[in-house]
């Protein structure tokens, strides 16, 4: 089974509320690049990703399946193929760990409970359907939007950020959106109107210096939009051009048509 990472095409960002979770509207956008899951019959339930230390979010997920639905069905063993890199901001563990939920579904003839998704994390509950979407609340509200993927070069550094520092770096310094500019910004989503911005980009910028330059690299080659997407440090553009992605290449050799 396929977990496509994701990139944010757009990401706004109010302030923390009193549980501590920063209110959102975001556009997710499946990407091509993905992480592939295959499963077997184990001795008890386990996952297996080369690269992945402690406990794997897929397991949790596996755990989390079991005491909310009560379903005792024979153990699973996952093992998982990583494409996507790790701690890069394309929410490749959330994506490993929605794909899952859907194995496990499908093995016991459960649908996922609703809450299951959100209780691993908010790109869990996005990433569980896999598809162009808008979330808003804290990400627990996810709505399918329609649109086509457009042709994405994503370019993974050699660094990686945790989504906690990224967001600690960004309440220190950068101003949050009111709640009025991101219910604004919501209807506008649902009309089809966005604009390219991520607000976690400086903050991920000002903790890694790799990312501007390979910003430069993709406007140089022509790509639109070049952006962080979530947390980073990865980024991304819009181009259909092989020349600028061989070109591109040369440079970040783990760039990629996504």
């Amino acid at each position: 089974m396929r977990a496509p990472g994701k990139v944010n095409l757009c990401l706004l960002i109010g302030a923390p509320r009193p549980d501590g979770l920063h209110p959102l509207v975001s556009l997710v956008q499946p990407t091509d690049l993905a992480d592939e899951l295959t499963t077997s019959p184990g001795e008890r339930d386990e996952v297996i990703c080369a690269g992945v230390d402690g406990e794997n979010l897929a397991l949790r997920a596996l755990r989390e399946f079991r005491a909310a639905t009560g379903w005792d069905g024979p153990p699973l063993r996952i093992e998982i193929t990583k494409r996507i890199p790790i701690a890069a901001g394309m929410a490749g563990g959330s994506s490993d760990a929605a794909a899952a939920l859907r194995l496990i579904s499908e093995a016991s003839g459960i649908p996922v409970p609703d809450d299951v998704p959100m209780r691993l994390g908010a790109d869990v509950t996005v990433m569980l359907h896999a598809q162009r979407a808008l979330m808003t609340g804290a990400g627990e509200f996810v709505e399918p939007l329609p649109g086509n993927k457009p042709p994405l070069i994503v370019v993974p550094l050699g660094a990686a950020l945790g989504a906690g520092e990224v967001y600690r770096e960004f309440d220190a310094h950068d101003r949050p959106r009111t709640p009025e500019e991101l219910e604004a910004a919501a209807a506008a989503l649902r009309d089809g109107t966005f604009e390219y911005v991520n607000d976690l980009e400086p903050a991920a910028r000002r903790l890694c210096p790799l990312i501007d330059p390979a910003l430069d690299a993709l406007r140089a080659v022509g790509a639109e939009h070049a952006m962080v997407t979530g947390s980073g440090p990865t980024v991304f553009g819009i181009s259909a051009d092989p020349e600028a992605l061989a070109f591109l290449q040369r440079t970040y050799p783990r760039a990629v048509a996504a």
